[in-house]
């Protein structure tokens, strides 16, 4: 296989997606985004929990069991010579008559799509550049958590930063504190400890800001706390970083025109996964 991205639904190999389809029509799915080391995914039990969590909210079929087995049909397709792969993992209602209504129907689609990633993922990153998202996130409490197929405000957001050159975007509540990143996480550090917006009304609890708080930070000797994060919060810490699947962690040199010269914890939360991927 020499293509860099390859699709799959429900196990068979597509070029294109079938419609009528409810992702497109009105993001009405969840999704997970695998890191695959040498075709094994990373912390996939993670991943299938937080999925299973989505399909709840959104009252989709629980295929968890089908999910599982196409993710290890795919991964064995993959070229062996592929050392890092992305793999979106998409859960899709069924399409059924015009309209919003959802389908009483047992079953999902299941969308798998594989990316050739062409950089060592057992490399730290280079410290970020960012600015202050204009766009904030929409309050919706019920969401909250889960990684829905509604993403046009990380759109927008990924937009501006591509305009303004930056590498991400700190991305706000409707009351102007920091939730997250425009993809992954947000930490910071002060005073010993590691801190984290609180995700009740918006955002994603990633599968690295769970290992961050139960594994990674407490090896490493620092608490993990959640807790309502301000811009001053931020632009006073010791240290600030992210995290994502894709890149575990990543230190963040610039927010703005505050810097960032140290990135200790960081550094030794990517050792943490390194260790953990051995």
């Amino acid at each position: 296989m020499s293509q860099q991205t390859l699709t799959w639904l429900d196990g068979t190999p597509i070029l294109a997606l079938p419609l009528p389809d409810r992702a497109t029509d009105f993001g009405d799915g969840v999704f997970e985004t695998l890191l695959l080391q040498h075709r094994k995914p990373l912390l996939l039990e993670l991943h299938l929990e937080r999925l299973q969590q989505g399909l709840l909210v959104l009252s989709l079929p629980d295929c968890l069991d089908q999910v599982r087995q196409q993710i290890a049909l795919v991964a064995s397709q993959l070229d062996g010579q592929w050392i890092w792969t992305a793999m979106r993992v998409s859960v899709i209602r069924s399409p059924g008559p015009r309209g919003y209504a959802p389908v009483n129907s047992p079953y999902a689609r299941i969308l798998i799509s594989a990316s050739l990633i062409n950089r060592d993922c057992a490399t730290l990153s280079a410290a970020a550049t960012m600015s202050i998202a204009n766009i904030r996130l929409a309050t919706q409490p019920a969401l909250a958590g889960i990684k829905h197929l509604n993403r046009l405000e990380q759109v927008l957001a990924a937009a501006q930063a591509q305009s303004e050159h930056m590498d991400e975007c700190v991305v706000l509540d409707q009351a102007g504190d920091p939730v997250s990143v425009i993809a992954g996480n947000l930490f910071l550090v002060r005073r010993g400890e590691i801190l984290t917006p609180t995700l009740v009304d918006c955002g994603i609890a990633g599968t690295r800001r769970t290992q961050i708080m139960k594994c990674w930070g407490p090896a490493i000797g620092f608490a993990v706390r959640e807790t309502k994060l301000t811009l001053a919060d931020l632009m006073d810490a010791e240290e600030v970083f992210y995290s994502n699947s894709l890149q575990a962690v990543r230190p963040v040199q610039r927010i703005n025109d505050r810097t960032w010269d140290t990135h200790t914890v960081c550094e030794a939360l990517f050792r943490q996964f390194l260790d953990d991927i051995e």
